[in-house]
């Protein structure tokens, strides 16, 4: 049996949250247009009969000096130092900047096992080439695939190379798990994905949702949520 912990990394709005409910087969991390929504280390399991994959999606890698932006790029070193593999995601649509080189970086002093994926497959647009080109200069002998995430394209092939290269071991979930976040916390987070999909510019995007009460009703077809909405200006 193969076991192995997959940090999931990249740039705002590469498409990792999206490829791990596509992995895990559920809706395991919120989406949303808007960069940086996730905000947490989030755990989707995928389970096949040779083993199981634990994803951990991070908040997308970015260079800033605000102090909250300074906490997620934090998440993604811890990330790549708990990982037994790297899924480095790379979004094909976008040309490389100062943000994936700085990643790079990372990716080449943390001596983990990795993998790229470089998505959107979908979109092929004239970055693309030039794309996989340096992410294989930058990583030689690191496997490439080509995968979209919203539409499924290479996405078996991307577990099932993840599978192969994943260490032996025992799982860590029971096997009808796939995720380990707890109700309030999943309920929450939908809450906020549901508030940034409804909003614009009058709302900033340090959203945080609190619930204080879950009930299910008597005949168990109704959840009601009692919380609120916090709305603060990220810290500078």
């Amino acid at each position: 049996m193969k076991c192995a912990l997959v940090g999931i990394v990249g740039r705002p709005s590469a498409g990792k949250s999206t490829l791990m409910n596509r992995l895990c087969g559920a809706k395991v991390s919120i989406v949303s247009p808007v960069p940086q929504t996730t905000r947490n280390r989030v755990r989707g399991i995928l389970n096949r009969p040779v083993g199981q994959l634990v994803f951990m999606d991070t908040p997308g890698f970015h260079l800033s000096e605000k102090k909250f932006n300074r906490y997620l790029t934090d998440l993604v070193s811890v990330t790549l130092r708990d990982s037994d593999i790297v899924l480095y995601l790379v979004d094909g649509t976008r040309a490389f900047g100062d943000e994936e080189r700085a990643l790079l970086e990372k990716l080449r002093s943390s001596a983990r096992p990795c993998i790229i994926a470089i998505n959107k497959s979908d979109r092929k647009g004239p970055f693309w080439k030039e794309i996989r080109s340096s992410v294989a200069e930058a990583l030689p002998g690191v496997p490439v695939h080509e995968v979209s995430a919203l539409e499924g394209e290479g996405v078996e092939g991307l577990a099932s190379a993840l599978l192969a290269m994943s260490p032996e071991g025992d799982q860590l979930y029971p096997e009808e798990f796939y995720t380990d976040q707890d109700p309030p916390f999943r309920i929450a987070e939908i809450i906020r994905e549901k508030a940034i999909a409804h909003t614009r510019a009058e709302l900033p995007h340090a959203i945080y949702v609190r619930l204080e009460d879950l009930e299910m009703s008597e005949d168990g077809d109704r959840l009601d949520v009692r919380g609120f909405i916090l709305v603060e200006r990220e810290s500078q």
